[in-house]
């Protein structure tokens, strides 16, 4: 008698538990980017005070970290770590690929495996998604659940970028560390930042310091639209001192964001020009211009002391930023002042140059080499690779195509031009991110890029043999800032198309589906909306949707 009553008490505590801790159904999970697999159980984890977090070696400290901190800001408990097996366990799993993870939670404990410390972190990513406050039927208490799950996902891409063009408008450190927070919520793990363009310096060079004493600032600045012939009426700067560059790069690192800087050569490079007066090809004294678009005048390339100073720029560069992948811009070059100087074309007659594009080719080539020399590989714009993309541009539709071969240690970043260019690329070796701007210019109106297009996007040319593919390494999506002065206009084009590319880089095709899409979005849209991010809502398509309902 004594047996069976223990064993009742068994059984009773058992159905008190389950009672306590729900279980989840299919249509309350909702993960941004939706993951690889997923397979859901019954019942589910709680957090409660005391609990301890198990973590053995460096590279699950971030991810550990992370959690920790998210445990305690959302429920006031204080997780301790361990070096012991503990509540929610970090396990190193040598047969996974880079960012890699599988989660399993169950009642009783929580394990993220991995084998890189982006791993690890992703899996922690996708425990805040599963994460939820629920309130106990029998005691009115809140508690702090997971549902039951093994998950298993890693990445379809490796580059999966967010662009923030701070030359136009200075945007500002805590904006770029929110940005950061966000893209690591939907593992993006590439920041692109454009530092450098006509319209301002963004970053300090102690070199050169008037680069941001002069390059950084301007008087007004063009609004609505190109040529609109109105200002505001305001000046405008702003620039990143170098200590608040490495507070920054570290603030991404914690967040498995590598953050690539651009810095524009040899055309947009009229704050440069502003600032030092020599760099130019006209000799003319210029200021930070107050029109955004394709200005006249380049660096002068022919002159030895104008490539020192962009060697010297660079040498900076790498001292501040650790990505492997540094990006020089190479857009938009407009060839008129090289071609009406005296002193160019008579240097491209003594070096046999026949183009001006085959000049922008062989100073690229050269950079590409300094940057190789010092342990880092080049990115630029598809128009460093010689081909004319600009039939359309009144400067540029006459202009021929280069004979010189483009080095082949770069990465090419496509952004225009027919999709052939890309593919024959890939073809060639080249590394390619496709950013094709009428599928991912966030300046572009929620109209022109809506959110299913921005989802329906595919960073893989159609057609592409598939043994070209591990040349396509992802995609980035590009927040140009000429018509978004202050930090809620770019959240409002930013957000929610970001969630949309997020998607693209990680899940694989087979898995995509904008409906259940949209659906975990709601969620995404409640935490955004909690810190007050200015997201787009599409109130016409939302209100005619409900009429038909």
């Amino acid at each position: 008698m004594k047996l069976k009553a223990c064993c009742l008490i068994l059984v009773l505590t058992v159905l008190s538990c389950t009672e306590k801790n729900k279980t989840f159904s299919a249509s309350e999970i909702s993960i941004l980017p939706k993951p690889v697999s997923l397979v859901l159980a019954e019942g589910s984890f709680a957090f409660k005070d005391g609990l301890t977090i198990s973590t053995t070696s460096k590279e699950q400290q971030n991810a550990s970290n992370d959690l920790k901190s998210f445990i305690n800001k959302e429920t006031g408990f204080n997780l301790e770590l361990t070096e012991n097996s503990g509540s929610v366990n970090f396990e190193k799993a040598d047969n996974l690929a880079p960012e890699a993870y599988e989660l399993i939670a169950t009642p009783e404990n929580i394990t993220i495996k991995a084998n890189d410390d982006a791993g690890y972190f992703y899996g922690v990513q996708t425990l805040k998604q599963l994460f939820s406050k629920e309130v106990s039927e029998e005691t009115k208490e809140p508690q702090y659940l997971v549902p039951s799950v093994t998950i298993k996902d890693n990445p379809r891409f490796k580059w999966r970028a967010y662009m923030l063009d701070e030359s136009r408008y200075f945007q500002g450190e805590a904006f770029v560390k929110q940005m950061l927070d966000q893209m690591a919520l939907l593992k993006m793990n590439v920041f692109h930042w454009h530092l450098v363009d006509d319209a301002g310096w963004r970053i300090e060079i102690k070199k050169y310091p008037l680069l941001t004493e002069v390059g950084a600032f301007r008087t007004d600045s063009e609004i609505e639209t190109w040529k609109s012939g109105k200002t505001s009426g305001e000046p405008h700067g702003g620039f990143y001192t170098q200590e608040q560059i490495k507070d920054i790069v570290a603030y991404a690192a914690e967040r498995n964001i590598t953050v690539v800087p651009e810095i524009e050569m040899p055309g947009h490079s009229s704050a440069a020009i502003a600032a030092y007066t020599w760099l130019g090809t006209a000799g003319v004294d210029i200021d930070v211009p107050v029109q955004f678009g394709r200005l006249y005048d380049n660096y002068d390339v022919t002159k030895p002391e104008v490539i020192q100073f962009i060697k010297d720029v660079l040498l900076e560069v790498f001292e501040l930023f650790p990505s492997e992948v540094i990006h020089i811009g190479g857009d938009e070059v407009g060839y008129k002042v090289w071609e009406e100087s005296k002193h160019v074309q008579k240097y491209m007659k003594e070096n046999n140059i026949n183009t001006p594009a085959d000049l922008q080719i062989q100073f690229t080539n050269n950079i590409s080499k300094f940057i190789e020399e010092h342990g880092r590989r080049m990115m630029g714009w598809n128009e460093i690779m010689g081909k004319n993309i600009h039939k359309g541009f009144e400067e540029k539709k006459d202009d021929k195509e280069a004979e010189t071969e483009l080095a082949k240690n770069v990465v090419v970043h496509f952004w225009k031009g027919d999709l052939a260019l890309a593919q024959d690329a890939a073809k060639k070796g080249y590394g390619i991110v496709n950013s094709l701007h009428s599928n991912t210019y966030l300046d572009y109106s929620h109209e022109s890029i809506s959110l299913e297009k921005a989802y329906s996007f595919d960073p893989i040319p159609e057609g592409l043999e598939e043994q070209y593919h591990e040349n396509i390494y992802g995609l980035g999506c590009q927040m140009w800032t000429e018509w978004t002065p202050t930090n809620l206009d770019v959240e409002r084009q930013t957000f929610p198309r970001i969630a949309a590319y997020a998607e693209v880089g990680w899940t694989p095709l087979e898995n995509k589906d904008f409906e259940s899409f949209k659906v975990a979005l709601k969620k995404m849209q409640e935490h955004w909306k909690a810190l007050g991010i200015n997201y787009y809502e599409d109130k016409a398509k939302f209100e005619a949707e409900s009429q038909v309902q």
